[in-house]
């Protein structure tokens, strides 16, 4: 089968998100199940930069607003992508550095819906197999905003490939003026609350939703959550709409076991596995880990429990119910926190604040590190992950693996990986992590204190950790289930 993998960003290429992380390894995933990929995304100035060959293969016309466009396709290798990577090439658009979606003042680009739009008719183009590349794909499997418009230009088509449309995060529409609309020349009955149109704007994600062959999430509780209002974000009667047609699915994401591996990470102190070595490496990257803030040799060693958290510090990440709960923490256990990452300035001040406190208490890292990150994974007991939404989340799969317990809201992907470790789960050998199903302050601080419980049983934990590192949330595993999905339509 032969599938076009269209995104706007691409780990290890250019990453703002989860995205990227997805789109760099789930090709990878298909291609390994012996299915012919090509991933295509925009050449952008930073992403040019880091590669050495790049080969022409082919060149069209596409119209823009009001204008024509001249778009080279670029066919590179990239390290650690298995598959071609075809990059649209359009100066005018993409030879910019820094973020692919904002200007250095972190606005966003003021032409984006122009830059998408001519992305998604080039995609399309190559799709119909129009753009030179002799190569037309079975499926087309587009990805976010971003290329919302890739499914609904190839419902104008004659015999057009399949497509699937996949929401990693509702929050993000692409709304744009109907001037772009008009300017991008595009069909004219689209136009109305049955297409693209959204109180007035056009909406690419939407475009995407209604048009699309199949649409999907990246797990199976968000697909059921965003036919509700609270999660849709004004597009309700359109998912419900899909999801009555049987055409709203879920499909968790997997993670990179080549990078979030215990056994085989260049990152940690010490490597371990489910089978050897887990209780005394975990000990060891523990210290490592603290030892990046250079604390007494007492703290480095110490038995008690280490609470970590890497992630956005914004609202939606619960961020604010941490930072309610953190004090009496402090003063009612022994437990240390370390808290890794940016946001909003007063969440930042905030944990600053704590970390100036309890500085042996509280560690925080205002940023990202990708080797904290990992140390963070290896080293502590217990991972935070409050979030009031999720679409599926990666670092509770990377704390499963890592036998480091998640502590997760019921939300999305989280109620999906996530078996709370009630009293039956216990028994019964499920339980992986800890659950609480109200994004409240009181719900979280009652989790965590009978996580901190459970932590003083040993061989109780002792068990969590195993059953936790036994669970399979790789690539291929997901990777099958969207072949199914392909595999199931008809021709």
């Amino acid at each position: 089968m032969k599938i076009l993998f269209a995104t706007s960003e691409a780990h290890p290429l250019i990453k703002t998100g989860g995205l990227a992380d997805v789109s760099g390894s789930l090709p990878n995933a298909y291609a390994h199940l012996k299915q012919k990929v090509r991933l295509i995304m925009p050449a952008y100035g930073d992403v040019m930069e880091k590669l050495d060959h790049v080969k022409e293969v082919a060149d069209l016309t596409v119209g823009a607003c009001d204008r024509q466009l001249h778009a080279r396709i670029l066919k590179a290798k990239v390290a650690g992508i298995d598959v071609p990577v075809w990059l649209v090439d359009i100066p005018e658009l993409f030879k910019r550095s820094g973020n692919p979606y904002m200007a250095a003042d972190g606005e966003d680009w003021w032409d984006n819906g122009e830059r998408f739009g001519v992305f998604a008719k080039v995609v399309a183009e190559v799709a119909m197999n129009r753009a030179g590349l002799d190569w037309q794909p079975d499926w087309v499997h587009a990805n976010d905003w971003q290329t919302g418009l890739v499914p609904a230009l190839l419902s104008e088509e004659v015999a057009p490939p399949r497509t699937l449309f996949t929401i990693h995060n509702m929050a993000y529409a692409g709304l744009f003026p109907k001037s772009l609309f008009d300017s991008l020349w595009l069909p004219w009955h689209w136009w109305g609350l049955q297409g693209v149109e959204f109180h007035g704007h056009l909406s690419m994600l939407k475009a995407g939703i209604v048009m699309a062959d199949w649409v999907s999430t990246v797990s199976p509780s968000y697909a059921r959550e965003i036919t509700f209002p609270e999660y849709a974000y004004g597009l309700e009667g359109v998912l419900l709409q899909r999801e009555r047609e049987g055409r709203l699915l879920g499909i968790l994401n997997g993670i990179d076991t080549t990078v979030w591996n215990p056994a085989t990470d260049p990152l940690i102190k010490r490597h371990y596995s489910v089978e050897k070595g887990r209780v005394a490496a975990k000990k060891v990257n523990k210290a490592a880990m603290l030892d990046f803030w250079d604390l007494p040799k007492d703290v480095l060693e110490s038995e008690a429990p280490v609470i970590g958290l890497v992630g956005r510090l914004v609202a939606q990440k619960g961020i604010d119910l941490v930072l309610e709960v953190l004090p009496e923490l402090l003063e009612q256990t022994d437990a240390r926190f370390v808290i890794v990452g940016s946001g909003e300035r007063h969440f930042e001040y905030a944990l600053n604040e704590l970390a100036h406190h309890y500085p042996d208490r509280v560690m925080v890292y205002i940023g990202y590190s990708e080797k904290l990150a990992h140390r963070v994974e290896a080293g502590a007991d217990l991972f935070l992950m409050p979030s009031r939404f999720e679409p599926c989340g990666l670092n509770q799969l990377y704390s499963l693996a890592y036998g480091t317990l998640p502590v997760v809201h019921a939300t999305g992907g989280l109620a999906d990986t996530v078996v709370n470790a009630t009293d039956e789960n216990l028994a019964e050998g499920k339980a992986t992590g800890f659950v609480f199903f109200d994004p409240s302050r009181h719900a979280l601080k009652s989790t965590l204190m009978h996580a901190l419980y459970l932590y003083g049983r040993k061989r109780t934990w002792q068990k969590l950790q195993k059953t936790a590192m036994q669970q399979d949330y790789s690539w291929e595993k997901s990777a099958q289930k969207y072949l199914q999905l392909f595999q199931s339509v008809p021709e």
